[in-house]
């Protein structure tokens, strides 16, 4: 059996449940305390649950809690079996990690397990995150409480950082959260943590005033604090929406405002949507919902798709959402999904049609939704087009109920009206027997415009005899002596059923050109999200499931024995399964795109894992490649050298002088020295892509490294940098950074132009700027195919090992200089990226955390979200 890949975990069982069901094991239930911030105690109500569910009975087992030095919250350590952790050594540090093993073979009932975010320690476990060792306990059937805080949430890192301008480097799939059976928000206001955080109950004396001046500015906790409600709210609305489909509720249910506006795409629409966001945002929290619904008979054919489109960026720009539904009743369908999605209120546009299409066509959708909705208030919106006609095919051109009553009724008496009209003196003295006959044919023709070929055919029958009673002589006889007339009206009867056929085939092609268009206008939108980012498998599912308005919607490895659920092929080894109401035949071949799209995409997910576990194999054999070429010339340079050095002094057929002695003993050296400081860079990258370089961090200033850094390149000018922070870091590796930068800037630098070294400090961060002006970047397209052909950016090349990027000097080492910059500097959590220098050059930026601003970094990032 094919497996499908992680990425659709959220729209089948979670791990636990697939794990659990190749045995006997209940999968375990996990609970998650979430905060909006370290400090507003996760941790603490965490062990309180623990002693109250210990106090009950339940088997209760620590596996691993951070306290941070807190007394109160190792006080609630006190009756509690701790399971013990497990020492490694990493990076010449000793860390502590959780000892999942021993945890697995006690086999309790619950499991405390702080820090979800946390990754481990390599070497601690076989598990690179504790997430993945949650997931083991709950498939052994232990139940897991945990904790986390809103910014190590995947989908809202990027806008925690940009709220607290400090990085999350741990971070969470929101997925793993939302399979939480319950999630439980500490919430404590800004006033009250700073507060908390004033009086040393969070983080030690020292660090509190830098910890109230950044991270925790009021600001901060306020926007943290908004987040962490918005995505509950978010949460527990998707519980309510799967409570209710469950228990089979239809009623609305009226906890929030949610505002439902219809579109068409029309003209109107832009007025719509801009009622409808008023009326969402008179209630805190209200949301606005559009949706546009495409019938699958084809018969909302003539949207503008331009127009939707338009909408749609307008509805987003105003917070909303946009959705898309199939279905053949409109008015059903726009209730159907006002109920699904809790909706109180439906905005509707006036009806565009004109009086006498209102008196052919029946009631209007707007009329029929009134009379459906029930207890969802409806709106309905006047515009600038209402009544003036539609500009769009009427979407009401299939016979309804009421137009095949109301054919063969028009088909015997529209005929008698005429007569009634062609029998007063005033016709009989003005018309003569052909215009009569052409008014009869007129309606028939309209006859079949309202109840198609069979009440036209009744009309047609009709008004021949009537045209034969009342107006071919002899009147007041079904006889006719005259054969002309006979022929007359037998020509009569044959164009009237001809134009009804016609009418009606015409009619009926008419739907059948829409019905495609509309599964184009279906395609289309699913391929305007794909664009639009939304091909993700759980996306895709959603999108199908919400499309075709079906209670739930999956995507399995193996059909399910459920008779009810409609299953569609998705490729091998998957199929889409959606349960809810029975689908025709026409919007099968719809759903069959759909999950030739998820197929798709699943396809694309095995390629991206099949990729990701290639690429590694990859990237060495690349190095190995480019070792082997660096070894077989650089690294052979300097030892022939040396080796001619000493094999000339060894000699004894030579007699050299005492000068010719010195100057070969400096030659060899000088290349052992560049040999040694070749092998140390080799090492020392291999160390750094092994994770096994060892650092000491601390802080550190600029005056501290800056004259060893520069002993070897004394023509560098450098700035003022009195006013510059300290940074942590590790001082030989920032030593040799810094040598590094300014030795690549003065090689290529012209001798008339000294190399630059200044710093600022801003955001946190102190930035080095070294500056250069010789050649800058090489523009030739050689070193950098087009990333859509597989090349790589020259600014990305310029740090790959064994890379020169056009610099024919062979006597200056391997390539490793920046390269081996690059990695000590990530391995000191800073950044180097190259600038072009402005006049011509290059600008290297070397850009490192203050020193106390990492230590809180430290302190946020680590807690994963337990305090």
């Amino acid at each position: 059996m094919n497996d499908v890949p992680t990425e659709m975990s959220d729209v089948r069982t979670g791990l636990g449940e697939v794990r659990a069901a190749a045995g006997d094991v209940r999968p375990g239930r996990l609970k998650v305390y979430l905060g909006a911030a370290p400090g507003v105690g996760k941790t603490y109500r965490m062990l309180d649950e623990a002693r109250r569910r210990a106090a009950r009975g339940a088997d209760v087992v620590v596996g691993f809690v951070e306290c941070h030095g807190r007394p109160g919250t190792e006080a609630m350590l006190d009756g509690l079996e701790v399971v013990p952790r497990v020492r490694c050594a990493h990076r010449g540090g000793e860390f502590e990690e959780m000892d999942l093993a021993a945890v697995l073979e006690r086999r309790p009932q619950v499991a405390i397990v702080d820090e979800l975010a946390h990754t481990n320690v390599p070497g601690a476990g076989r598990n690179a995150k504790r997430r993945q060792d949650i997931e083991e306990l709950l498939a052994a059937g232990i139940d897991v409480i945990t904790a986390l805080n809103i910014q190590h949430l995947e989908s809202l890192n990027d806008v925690v950082e940009k709220i607290t301008r400090m990085p999350q480097r741990e971070t969470v799939p929101d997925e793993v959260v939302r399979r939480a059976q319950q999630i439980e928000f500490v919430d404590i206001t800004p006033e009250g943590l700073r507060r908390r955080m004033a009086h040393g109950n969070i983080y030690a004396p020292e660090k509190v005033d830098a910890a109230l001046a950044n991270y925790f500015r009021p600001g901060n906790l306020t926007a943290l604090r908004q987040l962490a409600l918005l995505w509950v709210a978010d949460r527990m609305d998707e519980a309510l929406q799967s409570y209710r489909s469950e228990h089979g509720i239809g009623g609305v249910w009226e906890i929030r405002e949610r505002v439902v506006v219809a579109l068409t795409g029309g003209p109107e629409g832009d007025t719509l949507i801009r009622r409808a966001a008023r009326i969402a945002d008179r209630s805190a929290g209200g949301d606005l919902l559009a949706v546009h619904v495409t019938r699958s008979d084809g018969l909302a054919a003539g949207t503008s798709h331009a127009s939707l489109a338009r909408q749609r960026r307008l509805v987003e720009d105003l917070g909303g959402s946009y959705h898309s539904v199939v279905g053949d009743d409109v008015p059903t369908a726009l209730v159907d999904f006002a109920r699904a999605e809790n909706a109180t209120q439906l905005v509707l546009g006036t009806s565009r049609r004109g009086r006498v299409e209102r008196f052919v066509t029946g009631r209007g959708t707007g009329e029929t939704v009134v009379e459906l909705s029930g207890d969802i208030d409806i709106h309905t919106v006047t515009h600038e087009r209402a009544g003036r006609g539609t500009l769009l095919p009427s979407r009401r051109r299939t016979l309804s109920t009421a137009r095949r009553v109301a054919g063969p009724v028009a088909g015997l008496l529209l005929p008698v009206a005429l007569t009634f009209l062609l029998d007063l003196d005033w016709a009989r003295d003005r018309l003569n027997l052909t215009s009569e006959a052409l008014l009869f044919l007129l309606t028939v023709v309209g006859v079949a415009c309202i109840g198609g070929v069979v009440s036209a055919v009744i009309a047609s029958v009709t008004a021949s005899l009537l045209l034969n009673y009342w107006f071919i002589p002899p009147v007041g006889q079904f006889t006719l002596d005259d054969p002309n007339a006979l022929l007359a009206l037998a020509v009569f009867a044959a164009v009237a059923a001809v134009v009804a056929g016609v009418v009606d085939r015409s009619l009926r092609l008419s739907r059948r050109s829409a019905r495609a268009t509309a599964e184009a206008e279906t395609m289309s939108s699913l391929a305007g999200s794909i664009v639009r980012g939304g091909a993700t498998i759980p996306a895709l599912v959603e999108r199908t499931r919400e499309t075709f308005g079906m209670d739930s919607a999956e995507l399995v490895d193996e059909p399910p024995g459920d008779n009810g659920a409609t299953v569609v092929p998705a490729g091998p080894g998957a199929f889409l399964v959606l349960r809810g109401r029975p689908l025709p035949s026409s919007e099968r071949r719809v759903l069959a795109a759909f999950a030739a799209h998820v197929g798709s995409a699943v396809e694309r997910a095995r390629l991206a894992e099949a990729a990701a576990e290639v690429e590694p194999v990859r990237a060495a054999d690349r190095m190995r490649t480019a070792l082997l070429r660096a070894v077989g010339h650089d690294l052979r340079t300097p030892l022939a050298a040396g080796w001619a050095a000493v094999s000339s002094l060894r000699s004894r057929d030579v007699e050299f002088s005492d000068e010719d002695r010195d100057e070969l003993l400096a030659t060899a050296d000088e290349s052992m020295s560049k040999l040694n400081r070749l092998v140390e860079n080799l090492l020392d990258l291999s160390r750094l892509q092994a994770g096994a370089l060892t650092l000491n961090l601390r802080a550190t200033t600029l005056e501290e490294v800056l004259p060893a850094a520069l002993a070897d390149t004394p023509e560098v000018v450098v700035g003022d940098l009195e006013e510059i922070p300290a940074v942590l870091a590790d001082p030989p590796l920032l030593e040799r950074v810094i040598a590094n930068l300014v030795g690549n800037a003065a090689r290529h630098s012209p001798a008339d132009r000294k190399v630059l070294l200044t710093a600022s400090a801003h955001a946190g961060r102190v930035e080095v700027r070294v500056v250069d002006r010789g050649p800058g970047l090489p523009p030739s397209p050689k070193l950098s195919a087009p990333p859509e052909q597989g090349g790589t950016p020259v600014r990305d090349r310029l740090f790959e090992p064994f890379q020169r990027l056009g610099d024919t000097d062979n006597t200056t080492g391997l390539g490793l200089g920046l390269a081996l910059s690059r990695g000590l500097t990530e391995a000191m959590d800073g950044t180097l990226t190259p600038e072009d220098t402005p006049g011509g050059g290059l600008t290297m930026v070397l850009s490192l955390p203050f020193a106390e601003r990492v230590d809180l970094l430290s302190d946020t990032q680590s807690v994963g979200g337990g305090v």
